[in-house]
């Protein structure tokens, strides 16, 4: 099958690694391009957006793309709803590789918030030196309160207006608990905002909070499109390709539908 694998997070690059190579599978993994530096997942790597709903389905006519995962952040939710529209418009099957979201174990103080803005206006009410770990994007909503001081911890400098009290940390994880129960300590962190990312690669955080009674502020993802197969894990992904594979041996393209 001819597989577009959308996305740059570690269970998108497994899933190349697991894929390239197997000789029923043709692979192209895509890479937004918001980092300016991606750890490159193996095989055959596109980099960029594609324009919208109508590029993107004009990329995967041309492409005679038979199937698209999408292994995106599960906070990626424009992408996610542009290969949704474009997989229906052309009868083109979706898997959405969605990660389990994380639950608060005991002696967390977990504050869960439906957006960026109720996260904003939640931790000002928690603390007055705060840590961000929420990417570079979204960082504007937190620019009107003058009176906190942030920690902004992204890879990438940030986007858009900025807190008058901040300091940027430019580092990559992951990140161990000592790690992170150092850098609470050494900037007095009063409250940690991050976005329910789910999986193991960022939990750390989780845990040195937890371990110093520090509150997180936890935002929710964004819903889903409706009719979207999901698989939790990259072994669910591959047992679903295992079973589109059984169903259309001969294989074929989006212009035989």
């Amino acid at each position: 099958m001819r597989i577009l694998l959308l996305g740059g997070t570690g269970e998108a690059r497994e899933l190349a690694r697991l894929l390239t190579g197997e000789r029923e599978h043709e692979i192209v993994s895509s890479l937004a391009g918001r980092v300016s530096d991606p750890v490159r997942p193996v095989g055959e790597v596109r980099i960029g957006g594609f324009g919208g709903v109508e590029g993107l389905r004009k990329w995967l006519e041309d492409n005679r793309t038979e199937l698209v995962v999408d292994a995106t952040h599960p906070f990626a939710a424009t992408m996610t709803a542009h290969a949704a529209q474009a997989t229906a418009q052309l009868g083109v099957p979706m898997i959405r590789l969605n990660r389990p979201g994380w639950t608060a174990e005991p002696g967390d103080r977990w504050y869960r918030v439906p957006d960026l803005a109720a996260a904003a206006s939640t931790s000002t009410e928690l603390g007055d030196r705060i840590l961000l770990t929420i990417g570079r994007q979204g960082i504007a909503a937190f620019a009107g309160y003058p009176r906190p001081w942030y920690l902004i911890r992204t890879i990438d400098p940030p986007e858009g207006p900025l807190p008058p009290r901040h300091e940027i940390l430019s580092a990559r994880g992951p990140f161990t608990v000592d790690e992170e129960s150092g850098l609470l300590a050494r900037h007095r962190i009063g409250v940690v905002v991050t976005k329910d990312s789910g999986g193991t690669a960022t939990t750390a955080k989780l845990t040195a909070a937890r371990t110093a009674g520090i509150p997180v502020v936890v935002v929710d993802r964004p819903p889903l499109p409706s009719g979207v197969t999901v698989a939790g894990t990259v072994e669910e992904v591959r047992e679903a390709l295992s079973a589109c594979t059984t169903e259309n041996p001969a294989g074929g393209s989006a212009e035989d539908r």
